[in-house]
């Protein structure tokens, strides 16, 4: 019977992992080729039996020992029952997370809280029981034999496994537990824009296959709950609609009356399922899947980009023919140019966390982000902020028409003020860092790869090919990168003293934008931490320290994934 009990929790895995379909690796494959995990144990019988044991083990734990072997037999009893038991509530949290339709959160949390109470016990009693010794990364007493399923392996080389001691498991099962807790605060999230900065989020902390696979099973119940059904066209339309407030959207709107406009809009709406659909789904991947996934997804969002621009070109010629015209300029064009402007930023920065880039390339990095991208989307949301405030002046005159006017105006505050400002931020870090780069190389600091087999042009080309597809913003191609950052260009060149100065400033600039967001998190404290330390290093590297040294910097990458602190060797 345990047997059987024990096979379930590994078959719940499988279906969620199965139905969430983030993995592409050879290890979670579903083919098992006839392999079995007891499928016709029904959930039910599956707790049952283990409800009857944990109570036979509860009645036992109430019998207080006399002597001391009685005592040692307690604490077994004791540390058996707290796994029995946690056991069966994980296996249910994980039912509960797993079923298609809205789960019972409430449920789900006490489950979740009373098997972390557990684990305190388990802990405790680690070294309980009999000891399994280590032989070759595989411990002599096992639940499953290691070489059970050799003959059911891919056609791959597979990957090396070792099997994690006692410890080890519980610290898993603690780490699990808190990320399903956090999976849960997705129902939290209504809007389609806040729901994809979570998975963004979460998926930076480099989570586990079956955390991935619940998070991508849950959103879709939420959107189901939320916008009473299931149609991924509503939560992109209210995507939109809370994005930039199209005039095409807009209720009691002329161009809503026009059949051929609202054919146009639906269709729009509906070619964007698939882009938007792909890229919460790349958020369950892992870090180095994502990388490949979004550089194919620039594709998608260049032809949405394209059919953007051509029915924004329409509804605005129709709205200036209606006898209430309100410009639609650029509406759903800026909306996808913001998606699409996150995308290459993510793509860009995932090199920096896969550690595919020399220290020789940093400099064009940091460049294409500091003089395009983050431009071009702090341009996009401010675009976005303007509208959404002239929106609401507007609706204001409408309202405020044959009332008498209050004569207390509420100060407007802007809808993307803080996000305009992080990005603002870490356009000025990334400044900061292209001018240390150039700085660093006129010192000869960086050591460059031996010319007879380098090719700058072929590793720039290669580093932005993605790119190449899009239309908006244009490619900047490599003759353009070596004209636009040529010190030539300078009557006088500027030395590396200046160059550091300068990185000074943008590192200043960056640490006062961080300081005035009013609602500072971890992301913004890690950023002040870089921006305030590299300031520091930048002013001492001007004023002359080290400056004989030819050693090359250390970029720590430990306090935060993308942007490093700079350290002097």
């Amino acid at each position: 019977m345990y047997s059987r009990v024990y096979c379930q929790l590994p078959l719940i895995a499988n279906t969620i992992q199965y139905r969430a379909l983030v993995f592409e690796e050879e290890d979670f494959q579903p083919m098992v080729y006839g392999y079995r995990l007891i499928p016709d144990v029904s959930e039910p019988r599956t707790m049952g039996m283990l409800k009857e044991v944990e109570e036979e083990l509860h009645r036992r734990t109430r019998s207080k020992p006399s002597d001391s072997c009685l005592s040692d037999e307690h604490e077994d009893v004791v540390a058996l029952y707290s796994r029995i038991k946690f056991m069966r509530l994980l296996y249910q949290a994980l039912v509960c997370l797993g079923r298609r339709e809205q789960p019972g959160l409430g449920d789900c949390h006490r489950l979740l809280g009373s098997c972390s109470e557990l684990l305190v016990t388990m802990q405790k009693t680690v070294n309980r029981g009999l000891q399994p010794e280590m032989e070759s990364d595989h411990p002599t007493i096992l639940g499953f034999d290691p070489l059970v399923n050799q003959r059911l392996l891919p056609p791959t080389f597979p990957r090396y496994t070792k099997i994690k001691s006692r410890i080890e498991a519980l610290e898993y099962f603690d780490e699990l537990l808190n990320r399903l807790k956090v999976v849960c605060k997705i129902t939290s999230h209504t809007s389609f824009h806040s729901a994809l900065d979570f998975f963004i989020d979460f998926s930076r902390h480099g989570p586990c296959i079956l955390s991935r696979s619940i998070l991508q099973l849950m959103y879709l119940p939420q959107c189901n709950r939320v916008f009473g059904t299931f149609n991924f066209v509503d939560v992109l339309r209210d995507a939109a609609k809370n994005f930039i407030f199209p005039p095409a959207l807009m209720p009691k709107s002329t161009l809503l009356n026009n059949a051929q406009a609202k054919e146009y809009v639906e269709t729009f709406l509906n070619h964007c399922v698939r882009p938007f659909g792909n890229l919460m789904q790349l958020c369950g991947h892992n870090r180095a899947r994502q990388r490949d996934k979004l550089a194919h997804l620039l594709e998608d969002f260049a032809t949405l980009q394209d059919e953007a621009e051509r029915v924004d070109a329409y509804l605005h010629n129709l709205s200036l023919k209606s006898d209430s015209p309100r410009p639609h300029l650029a509406c759903f064009g800026t909306w996808i140019l913001y998606h699409t402007l996150r995308i290459m930023i993510m793509y860009l920065l995932s090199g920096f966390e896969l550690e595919l880039y020399s220290m020789h390339e940093y400099h064009y990095i940091f460049w294409y982000l500091y003089e395009f991208l983050y431009g071009w989307l702090v341009s996009a949301l401010s675009r976005a902020d303007s509208f959404l405030m002239e929106q609401e002046a507007i609706a204001e005159s409408h309202r405020g028409r044959g009332a008498k006017k209050n004569k207390t105006k509420k100060k407007k505050t802007r809808p993307y003020g803080r996000e305009i400002a992080m990005y603002q931020a870490l356009q000025n870090l990334c400044g900061g860092f292209y001018k240390a780069m150039v700085g660093f190389r006129l010192d000869g600091k960086i050591k460059l790869p031996h010319t007879e087999f380098d090719n700058e042009q072929v590793r720039y080309e290669h580093r932005f090919a993605p790119f190449a597809s899009l239309m908006t913003p244009p490619p900047m191609q490599y003759a353009e990168f070596r004209d636009m950052t040529s010190l030539l260009r300078y009557e006088q060149p500027p030395s590396s003293t200046n160059l550091y100065l300068a990185g000074c400033q943008h590192f200043h600039k960056a640490r006062s934008m961080l300081e005035t967001i009013n609602t500072p998190d971890q992301e913004v404290s890690d950023l002040l931490k870089v921006a305030k330390t590299n300031f520091v290093v930048l002013k001492l590297l001007a004023g002359g320290h080290k400056k004989d040294s030819t050693n090359p910097p250390d970029f720590d990458f430990t306090g935060h994934h993308h942007f490093p602190i700079i350290r002097l060797l």
